[in-house]
């Protein structure tokens, strides 16, 4: 994304009218709006996609984050919500009916795989799942009834990429809707409706906020995509952004910028290290040289977020769960995107060992914060000498 446009949407656009002129926007922090008069509440319901008479649809601090948010993205409209498998289950549920076909990737967000496989298996929607790395694979799986198909790029925990080009286009000749999943990337490294995908989720409690303060997703797309969302699914279904966590979404994205750089930054030096070292067997950061699809990362982002995994040379899972119990500046912990380095090894995600793939017994993957990345990797050299 260009600098300059970066830098007006995040610090200056829609400021220069705010109230009293303060630099902050202010929180409105009201349930309702009052009018003047019965006249002018009527024209408000009438038309209240556009404007606030009850925070359930709009609010002055939430409509300035999704503005924001949909400029960054290069969409129409953005709609906040209250996290992000709402804004995932929106975009889905929205273009989709009985009858109908999904395509996803296989190493999805497992919310967005449980959506799919048993929330919509309720009314009687179906869903492929794809590797994703073959183009011909995922147009192989498509269907007449294929109405919906979900990209992640990179996926959950293995990091496999998908040519969005490419599949945005074929599956636009079959009126198909694509949705990418862009919490890694952000609009900061990457835009996907520029490569012709027709909607943006994001988890916006890791980068968007940065301080793991919140729990809010958003939605990307076009006008009538959003608008559709809005009030098909949205408003009867009402995952209601609150106004405080919609201001402290605005606060995060002031810093965007600057933090994901430092994320890429430190991953980078911290995925050089693994890589060299002889207790790790293969790293997963797309932006690494040696990276399986370095030439599509290359092309899809101009820079790469703090959130890898990596594989130990141990078929041990209490190894791999007693190096993350030995890192000291690593916190053990879900999501990411925060100021703070977290870990999670794959282990632990199965109820019993004899569950776990042979191939994710020693699958770690780590968050790198915004700690010094020497210190960072010191720790990690201590881990790995423990196992």
């Amino acid at each position: 994304m260009d600098t300059i446009n970066t830098s007006y949407i995040l610090h200056h656009m829609h400021e220069d009218e705010l109230p009293l002129n303060a630099v902050s926007p202010p929180v409105f922090q009201t349930s309702i709006f009052c009018f003047p008069n019965c006249k002018a509440l009527g024209e408000a319901m009438q038309d209240d996609a556009c404007h606030s008479f009850y925070s359930r649809g709009n609010n002055p601090t939430v409509n300035l984050a999704e503005e924001k948010i949909a400029a960054l993205e290069g969409g129409e409209r953005a709609k906040i919500v209250s996290s992000g498998m709402a804004a995932i289950s929106h975009a889905v549920m929205a273009f989709v009916k009985a009858g109908d076909h999904v395509v996803c990737v296989e190493d999805c967000y497992g919310w967005t795989k449980t959506l799919l496989v048993s929330y919509l298996a309720r009314f009687n929607v179906k869903v492929s799942f794809v590797e994703g790395t073959d183009t011909g694979e995922v147009i192989a799986a498509l269907r007449p009834e294929t109405r919906v198909l979900y990209l992640e790029s990179p996926t959950s925990f293995t990091f496999k990429l998908q040519d969005l080009p490419a599949i945005a286009a074929e599956a636009r000749k079959r009126n198909i809707k694509t949705i990418m999943d862009n919490t890694w990337a952000t609009p900061i490294f990457c835009n996907p409706i520029k490569f012709g995908i027709d909607l943006v989720v994001h988890s916006a409690s890791k980068y968007m906020s940065g301080a793991s303060d919140i729990i809010a997703g958003a939605v990307i797309g076009s006008k009538d995509d959003i608008e559709l969302i809005y009030r098909q699914e949205y408003l009867q279904l009402g995952p209601v952004p609150d106004p405080l966590m919609a201001w402290l979404m605005l606060r995060g994205l002031r810093t965007l910028h600057v933090r994901m750089k430092a994320h890429h930054e430190g991953a980078l030096a911290v995925a050089s290290f693994l890589e060299g070292h002889p207790g790790v067997e293969r790293v997963f950061y797309p932006m690494l040289p040696s990276y399986t699809q370095i030439t599509l990362a290359r092309r899809l982002f101009s820079g790469a977020s703090g959130l890898f995994s990596f594989k130990l040379r141990t078929k041990k899972p209490e190894e791999a769960i007693r190096f993350a119990d030995t890192l000291r500046l690593f916190k053990r912990a879900v999501s990411w995107g925060g100021y703070e380095s977290l870990v999670i090894p794959n282990a632990i995600c199965y109820p019993n060992a004899a569950d776990i793939p042979p191939d994710r017994v020693g699958l770690v993957r780590i968050h790198i914060g915004l700690e010094r990345p020497e210190d960072l990797i010191a720790d990690l050299e201590k881990a790995l000498a423990a196992i």
